[in-house]
């Protein structure tokens, strides 16, 4: 363990020009190519910091995690989850649009991006000064060009306007070389569209090896291609890209039956193709869970945010749906539903019940069926309904739809587009894509029902017909500039090429 937590520290520090650190086990950069323990344990240490709470500003906070604040920062800004009160958690601004250069989850995140990708940086540069091209050493540089690229395309999706929306606007600061200096611009979003493409199909082709859904592998990197292709509007590449994924024979759908233990089971999932692996060591319990927000069994969480109406009413039509079974109802002795401050109490369990814990799980970064939605959409989009309504077909088949197919045949009112994005909306709901959806496909955040995402309103205002003006958090517009976050105010002070988001 100490050998681990040094090579932490060292990859943090080693592009500084005058660290000097001398540590009785300390690693050069030759130790870390030239043993498979000093790069295995390296590439480890990256993994780690998406689930770790690290040290930010001088202090370890709970609330800080690079998973955490990833599916707060993307969903708590969705219509699926609603807020049941006021909260001092800077999730709130995420609700509210109230965002800051300031606000800390943004500072934290974007602080953990970039260390994760100068970890990577590191092993990269040292591995190919080494000149090793063994299948175990190419197969860990495959995932840390994978990790980058992972991070890279968060980064621009949370700080930068879609790619769909306008690709030469201001996007994230590429770090792709420890030379970088330290003073750099913003990329377009495009450059960093094309640069997380480069890097995810370098290392699909360099992995050969498969170690386990806990580390990146060729399908991980194709998973990222489908999805990033998507976002980009390249349908042939999506459509390519999602095929290798089913293909590769390696992963299958959940069935009615077993979809309901996915999640509390990612590891061994027959769906994962990407999961965070966390530990019993790493149950954080009500303090920094995933799950402490969405979730509580009366007193492992704070539960303070529920599964939507929105998204409930859209899953009404069919309560024999095995997705209802991560929306759980907080019901009183006479089995009605309870209401806190005037919302129905319906629980998220999504990030819960690995090994019977309420706040442990391994969340899953990419799994099959996202690879048939993708494609589904991209056939949408080109025109090829039927492929489109096929593969949502799959989805449903396999969650108690059996009755409810479309057949090729669309529902009166509504087009491919509409069906397929709300069957993602379902399938994928609390996983950090619906807010991506709705504004990259220039639509409407429609989020006109009671919750603390108003300001200044109560329960009695929220009419649908008599709608307050003036709220425009209520329907968010693809347009509207806080569909994305504020660069940290770190970034700006210490960098003034990094021109802030308007």
């Amino acid at each position: 363990m100490k050998k681990i937590i040094f090579i932490l520290f060292f990859i943090a520090v080693s592009s500084c020009k005058n660290a000097e650190v001398s540590p009785s086990d300390a690693i050069n950069t030759t130790d870390l190519v030239t043993t498979e323990e000093g790069l295995t344990n390296a590439l480890n240490g990256a993994y780690a910091l998406f689930k770790d709470h690290i040290t930010f500003n001088g202090i370890v906070d709970q609330n800080n995690m690079y998973l955490r604040q990833f599916y707060q920062l993307s969903d708590f800004a969705s219509d699926d989850i609603v807020c049941g009160q006021v909260t001092e958690d800077p999730l709130f601004y995420s609700f509210n649009l109230l965002h800051s250069p300031g606000q800390s989850n943004t500072r934290y995140f974007w602080y953990v991006s970039y260390k994760i990708i100068t970890g990577v940086n590191t092993i990269i540069d040292a591995v190919e000064k080494s000149g090793k091209n063994d299948v175990k050493t190419q197969q860990l540089l495959g995932e840390c060009y994978f990790l980058r690229a992972y991070c890279h395309f968060n980064l621009v999706r949370l700080f930068g306007k879609p790619y769909a929306v306008d690709p030469g606007s201001p996007g994230i600061i590429l770090r792709t070389s420890l030379t970088d200096e330290a003073k750099k611009a913003r990329s377009t979003v495009a450059e960093v569209y094309d640069a997380v493409i480069a890097d995810a199909e370098k290392g699909a082709s360099l992995m050969s090896l498969s170690r386990g859904v806990q580390y990146a592998s060729k399908e991980a990197a194709w998973a990222l291609l489908s999805r990033v292709n998507l976002y980009k509007e390249d349908h042939a590449k999506t459509i390519d890209y999602s095929n290798k994924v089913i293909t590769s024979n390696r992963f299958k759908l959940e069935t009615k039956t077993t979809y309901p233990a996915l999640f509390a089971n990612a590891k061994a999932g027959n769906e994962t193709i990407l999961c965070v692996a966390f530990t019993a060591i790493d149950d954080y319990g009500k303090f920094g869970s995933i799950a402490s927000m969405v979730f509580s069994d009366g007193n492992s969480g704070w539960g303070e945010e529920y599964a939507s109406s929105s998204l409930r009413n859209l899953m009404s039509k069919h309560p024999e749906d095995v997705r209802w079974s991560y929306i759980k109802p907080l019901k009183d002795g006479d089995g009605a539903v309870q209401k806190k401050n005037g919302i129905e109490v319906y629980y998220i369990s999504k990030f819960s019940f690995q090994d019977g814990s309420p706040n442990l799980s391994s969340p899953i970064l990419f799994r099959l069926s996202e690879m048939y939605l993708n494609r589904a959409e991209a056939e949408a989009k080109t025109g090829n309904t039927a492929a489109a309504l096929d593969d949502v077909d799959q989805i449903r088949a396999n969650r108690g739809l059996e009755a409810s197919l479309y057949h090729q045949a669309l529902p009166s009112g509504s087009t491919a587009m509409d069906v397929v994005l709300d069957e993602k909306r379902i399938e994928m709901a609390f996983e950090g894509h619906r807010t991506y959806d709705v504004f990259r496909n220039k639509r409407k955040m429609n989020k006109s029902y009671w919750g603390y995402h108003i300001q200044g309103l109560k329960e009695t205002d929220i009419e649908l017909s008599k709608t307050p003006a003036g709220y425009q958090n209520l329907v968010i517009d693809y347009t509207n500039p806080r569909v994305i976050y504020f660069i940290p105010v770190d970034e700006v002070l210490s960098n003034p090429k990094a021109i802030q988001n308007p």
